[in-house]
């Protein structure tokens, strides 16, 4: 079918977006059978870290009162605050109401224990099988924490995840916080040491490739800082020559780095106490440059380093940018980035993941996200259009189908299946 019009590529663009199955290839969410693990139903929604930052500018109760609470108090103050006391139009406040009305609620109500009674009843399996249809999402890329005391079991115990729940070994710890880490390896039979010297090399790499093995990762991760450098002279540029990025090459998988995150600003608020940095990207370059084996999985959390991180992956194939990460998920930013990006990349990037740490966030944030993909890629269509070229819906649809699945599982180097 080739595109003859305007208004009828408009259509088709929208058409093809809405109907393309997502992999969402960076969350925080859990297969239901992993417990508690996994948040979901309306009151996680509305004490998600982005609310209770929100609701202290608004709030008398301390933090520390705040976090006392049961969460369904926490809930219905935030509810009252930011919903009833005055208008939801933040991003975090209107996404709670996108995902409350794809589940049907009535939102003229404002009736938060009607919401509740009207969604409760259901499994946990359930409660995934309904968000993921109504997100359209396919895949489901998890983050995995070996060193989290509530996750390890069940992958030690051989946990069998949901079909369409994929692993990601991250590893925070051994870059962030390897003194505290050498504690926790060695009370696990690992023979490191505080200055990574003697066998620390050859444990942490046992340490990882038995992970991968345990539980067969799409790629490992890390959240670093603003200030990261490499190389220094710190354990973690060791870490990273002598075990990561080698065990990432043996196992044929990406390592992610998520840069820019400055923790605890505000150590009060907890996990909603994290703030952004902008990063020297020159490290980047160094391992992209350094390591052309390697495969890298590059965001960033600061607005101003995004012009200078798609130049970079216009210099090196081995890198690739995925989503709008944390404070960049916001639509006017979004549509930013994602504009510069198909000017510079085309459709070589990954546009969005949603980082979702609540079941239901996944609805809202892929709606929004999908609108915006959707109206940046009309305006390039029209553009290219009206130089002459022949556009077709199902050229459309190859670019659409890379844009929000295929570029992640090109680059990742596995079989969807």
């Amino acid at each position: 079918m080739v595109i003859q019009r305007q208004d009828e590529l408009a259509r088709v663009v929208h058409e093809v977006v809405k109907a393309q199955p997502i992999t969402d290839m960076h969350t925080h969410l859990y297969s239901p059978n992993m417990g508690n693990l996994l948040l979901w139903g309306v009151d996680s929604l509305l004490t998600y870290h982005y609310l209770v930052a929100e609701v202290m500018r608004w709030s008398d109760v301390p933090p520390d009162v705040f976090y006392d609470w049961p969460v369904e108090q926490q809930a219905a103050h935030i509810w009252q605050k930011l919903f009833v006391e005055h208008s939801p139009v933040s991003e975090a406040e209107y996404g709670v109401l996108t995902s409350l009305q794809a589940l049907g609620m009535d939102l003229s109500s404002r009736d938060l224990p009607a919401y509740r009674k009207a969604l409760a009843g259901v499994t946990s399996e359930e409660a995934v099988r309904r968000a993921l249809k109504l997100a359209n999402i396919s895949d489901v890329v998890m983050t995995n924490d070996p060193f989290d005391d509530a996750e390890r079991p069940y992958w030690e115990k051989g946990v069998h995840i949901m079909a369409g729940f994929h692993a990601a070994l991250r590893i925070d710890p051994l870059l962030r916080g390897w003194d505290e880490a050498v504690t926790r390896l060695q009370g696990w039979g690992y023979r490191v040491t505080h200055d990574f010297k003697g066998e620390s090399t050859d444990e942490v790499r046992r340490f990882l490739h038995e992970w991968v093995q345990r539980i067969n990762p799409l790629y490992m991760a890390v959240s670093l800082p603003p200030t990261f450098t490499y190389p220094d002279a710190s354990t973690a540029t060791q870490m990273l020559q002598q075990c990561i990025l080698p065990v990432c090459r043996e196992a044929g998988i990406p390592f992610a780095m998520m840069i820019g995150s400055d923790r605890l600003v505000n150590p009060a608020l907890r996990l909603a106490g994290d703030a952004s940095g902008r990063a020297d990207l020159t490290s980047v370059t160094r391992l992209a440059r350094e390591f052309p084996a390697n495969r890298f999985l590059v965001t960033v959390l600061s607005r101003e380093n995004q012009h200078e991180l798609i130049v970079l992956a216009r210099k090196f194939h081995n890198l690739m940018i995925f989503g709008c990460w944390w404070f960049m998920n916001n639509p006017v930013i979004i549509e930013d980035i994602t504009r510069m990006r198909v000017e510079m990349l085309g459709t070589s990037f990954i546009p969005q993941h949603s980082d979702a740490r609540v079941l239901e966030q996944v609805i809202y944030k892929w709606a929004h996200s999908r609108a915006i993909i959707a109206r940046v890629l009309v305006d390039k269509y029209a553009e290219v259009m009206s130089t002459g070229w022949r556009l077709e819906r199902a050229e459309i649809e190859r670019d659409v189908a890379d844009l929000l699945a295929n570029n992640f599982w090109r680059f990742a180097g596995r079989d969807r299946s």
